[in-house]
């Protein structure tokens, strides 16, 4: 599955700040002291493991903000899949701008490679079960949230809310400070926008209960067992969208999916997942 890109307005800051890190107040004195100003380089990008791409159009913006005349040809765009020594990208120009612009193209590549890869995995193995989609959280890097959620996408899942602003999800210490789950939804219902969906979590089935009993668009079903999920799931009926959430692995997510859920959501995709290994190396002749 191909994926289109983010705006080059969502990506560009991003980048650019992560070259500046870099760069720091002298540039590249490696690269600068030791290669000369006219010599060229040809050089590809691979992986080096099987998994599945994504940030590659943020790799190919790096490049470009160093040196907008480099060739650059993308062989792999981000949803594809990879094994080891099938080539992502391929450089041509100025040696001194691939190798400054190297280390923040992969980083931010192998590390949305590496998400996508994570996603991929929970996602097969939910369809192999159920019919649960596989969401990401809010549990993201600070300032790669929207490359990261793209990268979750790459990888087959969908996308939980962006930010606090674009949903109301009610969690277990708003019911605590609003007096329980029903005055929370009232109070929800009262000052959301007509617009804005609900969501609540829930620890207990009486707590479904309860949240069912005042009407929302959908329950986090919190640390539930598979049993319980599938009684949970029994109880909203389809008045709701159900939502599984807490210790999801790719050993409990069969278990999961196979409640009867109708969304996965998980953390670590984005927090914790490993990256895919890509290189840049010298092209073959």
């Amino acid at each position: 599955m191909t994926l289109p890109p983010l705006p080059r307005l969502l990506v560009e800051p991003v980048v650019r700040a992560a070259l500046l890190e870099d760069l720091g107040r002298a540039g590249d004195v490696t690269t600068d002291s030791v290669i000369p100003v006219e010599a060229r380089f040809d050089a590809v990008i691979a992986s080096r493991q099987t998994g599945v791409i994504a940030g590659i159009d943020a790799a190919v913006i790096a490049f470009e903000l160093i040196d907008p005349s480099l060739s650059i040809v993308v062989e792999r765009r981000d949803g594809t899949s990879v094994g080891p020594g099938d080539v992502v990208m391929r450089l041509n120009g100025s040696a001194r701008a691939i190798l400054t612009a190297e280390r923040v193209a992969l980083n931010i590549a192998c590390r949305m490679s590496g998400v996508a890869t994570a996603t991929a995995g929970l996602v097969e193995i939910a369809r192999q079960h159920g019919k649960a989609h596989i969401v990401c959280t809010r549990k993201t890097t600070p300032g790669l949230r929207a490359l990261e959620k793209h990268a979750v996408k790459a990888g087959g899942g969908s996308n939980h809310r962006f930010g606090l602003d674009d949903a109301v999800l009610i969690k277990d210490n708003h019911i605590a400070v609003a007096g329980g789950v029903a005055p929370a939804i009232r109070a929800a219902k009262a000052n959301a926008g007509h617009m804005v969906k609900i969501e609540v979590e829930v620890d207990t089935l009486n707590q479904l209960e309860e949240a069912m009993a005042e009407g929302v668009d959908a329950v986090l079903l919190d640390n539930m067992t598979p049993p319980v999920l599938k009684e949970a799931v029994s109880i909203v009926g389809g008045r709701a969208l159900t939502e599984a959430s807490g210790r999801v692995s790719r050993e409990t997510v069969g278990p999961i999916a196979a409640s009867g859920v109708d969304l996965i959501s998980v953390g670590w995709i984005t927090h914790s997942a490993p990256i895919l290994d890509l290189g840049l190396d010298a092209a073959s002749v």
